[in-house]
């Protein structure tokens, strides 16, 4: 077999259900007439409606819905039809078991419905002729079960342009006179994942602050518009705000209409039996413990049973302390397991009508509880185990073949927002897709497919990420890497049209990588080097050239689109360069000092700019539309000094110098925080380690700065020793800080080391004299990535060869890591190749080294956590001849080390090698573990310097 027939039948095996829906085209909505379409409506009227009025009230809910979206669209609400009258097609709608017309015409053959029948949340959307006497087509959407009826509708609204976040965005809705719908059309479609949905946490100061200013409190008002965004996401599943609040409490009709809308209600993790953590704190009597509290604990619960006997739930089980705090200091698995026996005799006794199996339950294994049932506790098989992740998108733990056979299945509890150690996020959206859609299809590969729910923290601005982890949700089987890779563009132009779509996904994308890199919380004026790899520079421009193609599409969008855009794509991009460019202005503010340059005010001022600048972008956001959203932004994000966040925000301490009025020179250069003069313990001034290199395949350029210690301007002169150093200028005038280039002139230069100096002069007692070493390399035969400058780095897909198995690929996901993309592995779940590595598939680069001896060798990988029991993240690695060498990346699993991992969001796998000589040699990375994600790998034969992202990519000979 060859590779691209394995590749092909892998990824088949690997995406593709066998209970994929049938589509007959991606979009069937038109506005303009193909032969045979159904008119939906024409001249703005139109088709009318025929739907029972005993349907299920969330049905009912769901049609005036759409009745009022087809009238933004077309200016005209629908009619009822009236079977008498001739039309040229209606609209039927319906659930099986309460649609006369729907049965009438699958006795009578016109349609299909045995593969949603019976099924779970499914939908059929067709179009059909003459579906009765006088109309001569019909567009069918019929559902399996209410909520199945209800996401059909909402397909149709979605498809006509209503966005999902119309009102959580301002997303305003074309208009069309004219709409078809294609004559083909038949689509058959249900979830994968059962219950899907989101945790609405961590809301005050923000959601809640809204909350009480829109709606007074938590009430049914303002859920209404939650319930219907997750029905239009197609989502079924919400862990209500709990903070200061409790949902049945804080008004009664808030449970009632979450189950007329048809959204399944839960408790977050650590509140059993359909109870709000603050209910306690109301209700309860004595002590939050099960261990001296019994009596009333379990009168407590019976309560939340019965309070929802009657609605859509699932119970959770189990107890923490409260607050989300662990239940004790040391582990007593024998109390929780009366606590959980207890809970499920509360059920049976409440629901006698069934059997307790049949209660959907959840036992949520977050934290310190994970460590419960793998220190031996069990639930009983009915129980959903629903693992967590690390609250930093990692996930912990995922159901071996033995987990996935209970009954009750497994989950994924992920989070986008989190409150605590290393550092509390909750601003403003910092999480990729590729890396929900990396770990979340691990999820799915190992059958954890019954929930999946994820912490939203205010809902606001983290409409992005919800929307795709919802869409993934429903069929992950659809959502490949192509499809990853196209949602953006997808995603934009549901919500502001096709014109500027590209560029508004490179945006969305281009923040989100930022963000991913690491979170704006953890910026600080340390993070990014200012002074090697021109590595902070370059990120400022590139978030630069992002907001101002965010700010150009702004102008050019039409008004009624601009207030959406701000929200959802130019506000994002502007607050994380603000916070950059903050800690940006900080690290020179702070170098410069030590330096002593005058300029180091300048950067003091630029930095209160900024700081100003975001207290600015905060009110024009709360200002927006006369306050609509009016504390969404409340969340303090500046100042941090400790996991968790300052009272508000607050400015770093800035360094002021006070220069003398004189001219003073100083001179510094690019890879080292040392500048000229400095004590030297010699007479004379100078730096030991003013040095620059070259080498022929190496970095082009290098700078030097000049600057100025005083407020008076002075004239400098630089001179080469030899004609082959070019400099940008030789002499200039210097007011605060002058930069001047340094390139080799490689033409005029033999093979071979050759040695120079540049010597500056200026104001100053004293020259600064700067070694410069250029090495001109041979070109004849050299292929690959090539060593310079004591390393080479690669970006993990540019890979010169990949090897398959018959049960294993490497492949690409796109937008994955902090620079381009990553590599992963696709293999059987259970398969690992670590007793015949020759059965695995190999990654191969082409490398040509000029060094020998020992190296190193940086696999910069994901921080994925060892989700498998008893088994670490592995993957192999040889270079040259060398037999390869197992590498764990979680060798050190220590809690320092995993905060160092998310913090950074990749983790260093390190190997060491021995090159006998140099010369041609091939790189090996070989497949051990499904979960090991490689983003990029640098080659230190040396002289690699400290940086945050590493330097850029090699130079590569084809």
């Amino acid at each position: 077999m060859t590779d691209l027939i394995q590749t092909y039948a892998l990824l088949i095996v690997f995406w593709v259900g066998i209970n994929s829906p049938v589509i007959a085209a991606e979009s069937f909505v038109h506005f303009e007439r193909d032969s045979g379409d159904l008119p939906f409506a024409v001249d703005g009227q139109p088709a009318p409606l025929i739907f029972n009025n005993g349907e299920p009230k969330g049905v009912i809910m769901a049609i005036e819905q759409l009745k009022g979206d087809i009238k933004k669209v077309t200016g005209n609400s629908p009619s009822i039809a009236e079977p008498q009258v001739k039309q040229s097609a209606v609209v039927i709608i319906g659930t099986l078991d309460n649609s006369p017309e729907l049965q009438m015409l699958e006795r009578q053959g016109k349609v299909d419905f045995s593969r949603i029948r019976g099924e779970w949340e499914a939908y059929h959307i067709e179009v059909i002729p003459s579906p009765m006497p006088n109309i001569a087509q019909a567009l069918v959407i019929a559902g399996s079960d209410r909520r199945g009826t209800i996401y059909g509708i909402y397909e149709l609204a979605r498809q006509l342009g209503v966005s999902p976040w119309y009102w959580w965005a301002d997303v305003p809705v074309s208009t069309h006179k004219n709409i078809y719908i294609h004559h083909k059309t038949q689509i058959i479609d249900q979830p994968k994942v059962k219950y899907r949905g989101i945790f609405l946490n961590d809301e005050a100061p923000a959601l809640t602050g809204y909350v009480k200013d829109k709606f007074g409190n938590y009430n049914n008002e303002f859920y209404q518009h939650i319930f219907e965004l997750l029905l239009r996401l197609k989502a079924n599943f919400l862990w209500p705000a709990m903070w200061n609040n409790a949902f049945s409490v804080d008004d009664p009709m808030n449970a009632q209409l979450a189950h007329d809308m048809g959204i399944v209600m839960s408790t977050s993790h650590h509140e059993p039996m359909m109870r709000a953590d603050k209910e306690w704190n109301k209700f309860g009597e004595g002590k939050w413990d099960y261990a001296v509290n019994q009596d009333n604990l379990y009168q407590f619960w019976t309560e939340g049973a019965k309070r929802h006997k009657s609605f859509d739930s699932v119970f959770t089980l189990g107890m923490r302390g409260q607050e989300d705090t662990p239940m004790s200091e040391t582990q007593n698995i024998a109390l929780l397991e009366k606590v959980v026996t207890d809970q499920r005799k509360i059920l049976s006794d409440v629901f006698t009508e069934k059997d307790v199996s049949d209660i959907p339950q959840v036992w949520t294994l977050y934290k310190e509880v994970q460590g419960y049932y793998e220190n031996g506790m069990r639930v009983p098989d009915d129980v959903t185990l629903l693992w967590a992740d690390d609250n930093w998108g990692n996930i912990r733990r995922l159901p071996t073949p033995e987990e996935r056979q209970r009954k009750g299945g497994a989950g994924v509890y992920y989070h986008f927002d989190y409150v605590g150690g290393p550092r509390s996020y909750r601003w403003i959206n910092t999480v990729p897709i590729a890396k929900i859609w990396e770990q979340m299809q691990l999820a799915y590969q190992f059958e954890a497919r019954e929930i999946w729910i994820t912490n939203v923290g205010d809902l606001k601005p983290m409409e992005y990420p919800i929307d795709f982890f919802l869409n993934m949700a429903w069929d992950p089987t659809l959502m490949d890497t192509e499809a990853l890779a196209n949602f953006g563009l997808k995603w934009a132009s549901q919500q502001f049209g096709k014109k500027h779509a590209k560029e508004i996904a490179d945006i969305v994308e281009g923040y989100t990588r930022h963000n991913g890199r690491r979170k704006p919380e953890l910026v600080a004026p340390s993070t990014y080097s200012i002074y090697v790899y021109d590595e902070a520079h370059r990120i400022s421009e590139e978030l630069a050239a992002l907001e101002l193609k965010a700010e150009s599409i702004y102008q050019d969008l039409q008004t009624s689109y601009q207030d959406a855009f701000f929200q959802l794509v130019l506000h994002p991009i502007k607050a994380v360069r603000i916070v950059y460019e903050l800690n940006h202005n900080l690290a020179k503010n702070r170098l410069y000092a030590l330096q002593e340059r005058a300029s180091a005010n300048d950067y003091a001022l630029k930095a209160r700019k900024w700081f100003a600048q975001d207290a600015a972008l905060e009110r024009r956001y709360h200002e927006l539309n006369n306050g609509r959203w009016n504390h969404f932004m409340s969340q303090p994000h500046i100042g941090y000094t400790n996991w968790n966040n300052p009272p508000e925000d607050t400015m770093p301490v800035l360094h002021i110098n006070k220069p003398n009025a004189v001219s003073d020179m100083g001179v510094s250069i690019e890879g080292s925080a040392a500048a000229w003069p400095q004590d030297s313990g010699t007479s004379w001034p100078h730096n030991s380690n003013m040095k620059l290199t070259f080498e022929s395949f190496g970095q082009s350029q290098r700078y030097i700065e000049i600057y100025n210690k005083g407020t008076v301007p002075f004239d400098f002169t630089a001179e080469v020793s030899a004609p082959w150093i070019r400099l940008s200028q030789q002499e200039g005038k210097v007011k605060d800080d002058k930069r001047v280039l340094v390139s080799i002139d490689w033409e005029n230069l033999t093979i071979g080391h050759h040695a120079g100096h540049i010597v500056i002069s200026g104001a100053a007692w004293g020259e600064a004299k700067i070694s410069i070493s250029a090495i001109k390399r041979q070109q004849e035969s050299i292929k690959g990535f090539v060593e310079a400058d004591g390393y080479i780095s690669i970006e993990a897909a540019n890979t010169q060869r990949r090897h398959s198995t018959d049960s294993g690929l490497w492949y690409e996901i796109p937008l994955h890591g902090r620079t381009r993309s990553s590599m992963a592995v696709s293999m059987p779940i259970d398969e690992i190749f670590v007793e015949d590595l020759t059965a695995s598939p190999v990654i191969e680069y082409d490398l040509h080294l000029f060094s020998s001896g020992d190296i190193s060798i940086q696999t910069i990988v994901a921080p994925s956590l060892n989700f498998v029991p008893d088994r670490g993240l592995r993957y192999a690695i040889s270079l040259g001849e060398e037999p390869p060498q197992i590498i764990d990346i979680l060798e050190d699993n220590s809690d320092k080390a995993w905060q160092d991992s998310v913090k950074k969001g990749v983790r260093y796998a390190i190997s060491h090698h021995t090159l006998k000589t140099p010369g041609a040699k091939t790189l090996k990375i070989y497949a051990i573990d499904p979960g090991v994600v490689i983003q990029k790998i640098i080659v230190d034969t040396g002289r690699l310097k400290p940086s945050y992202l590493g330097p850029e990519q090699s130079v590569f000979i084809e």
